[in-house]
């Protein structure tokens, strides 16, 4: 198994759980959305690994990226809701900002 064939996988684990991780930053602790931010990415993750032939001996590399995108999505929102106000998706918090950015027609 090469490294491009490894490092994919974990690559896309660890940006796919940011979203997730954004989204349990938002609600309370142990509640049911909090649960299903952090086991509805395992399914997918799971059978990513089963394509791509990982085989368990990595499994602790593919823990570590899934637990730091749910980190790095959590302290995202937690930076932008120092300056901005917040939903509890990633994606539609993006596009606001960028909705603000854009200047407006006719405008300089």
């Amino acid at each position: 198994m090469g490294l491009p064939s490894i490092l994919l996988p974990l690559c896309f684990t660890y940006v796919f759980n940011v979203p997730f991780g954004y989204w349990r930053a938002g609600v309370g602790k142990l509640s049911w959305q909090w649960v299903l931010a952090v086991h509805l990415p395992v399914p997918v993750i799971f059978t990513l690994r089963m394509v791509c032939g990982v085989g368990f001996e990595l499994i602790p590399l593919f823990v570590a990226a899934f637990f730091l995108g749910q980190l790095t999505g959590g302290r995202l929102r937690r930076r932008l809701k120092e300056k901005f106000d917040v939903s509890l998706c990633l994606i539609v918090d993006i596009l606001r900002m960028l909705r603000r950015r854009r200047p407006r027609a006719g405008g300089f």
